[in-house]
């Protein structure tokens, strides 16, 4: 499986984290975009350095690269997590606006109907953005905002992140054990 990972400039950079971490353990073929705010962000919001980040992506590319493979939908790939996606890329994507690597290859996403995961972190939502999210969905996009459950008795801060991710790699269609599931021990 290839997939696309973006990283916008939203708060809950260590989402995106825990995602590569998940994929790289397994062996997901990743290709990682991380726009100029979302590397603010991941250096505000962990002690994590950007290269080690990267390291994570078998491959990563610059957001303003729009001639890199991603922006084609020649270039196969099976789906794309924007985690997180900051409201500003996720209504440019519900809009059409392509005029970053992240937006363009998330309508590549939309208009070849591969998986795209979007997981906007906002609140409270206006009509605006609960709009854009109406949009996304309609055009096939899985609109998955970072809410944790409860049942399986989160622990600690990681549990909490894991259940999040754990929900986007279900949404991917690749097997993890970051939860307990709903009804088993």
């Amino acid at each position: 499986m290839r997939v696309v990972v973006g990283i916008s400039g939203a708060s809950g950079a260590i989402y995106g984290v825990r995602l590569l971490q998940e994929l790289k353990n397994t062996g997901v073929e990743v290709a990682l975009v991380i726009t100029g705010h979302g590397k603010e962000i991941l250096g505000m919001e962990t002690d994590i350095p950007l290269t080690n980040i990267e390291e994570l992506a078998d491959v990563v590319y610059s957001d303003d690269d729009l001639t890199a493979p991603p922006a084609s939908g020649s270039y196969l790939f099976d789906g794309m997590v924007i985690c997180p996606c900051s409201m500003s890329s996720f209504s440019k994507i519900a809009t059409g606006i392509s005029d970053s690597l992240i937006t363009r290859a998330a309508a590549v996403c939309l208009k070849e109907k591969r998986k795209l995961i979007l997981v906007p972190r906002e609140a409270p939502l206006s009509t605006i953005y609960l709009r854009n999210m109406l949009v996304l969905a309609e055009a096939g996009a899985v609109v998955l905002p970072p809410s944790p459950a409860f049942y399986h008795r989160p622990r600690t801060f990681d549990d909490l992140v894991n259940f999040v991710i754990g929900k986007v790699m279900d949404s991917l269609g690749v097997e993890h054990q970051l939860f307990r599931r709903w009804g088993t021990e």
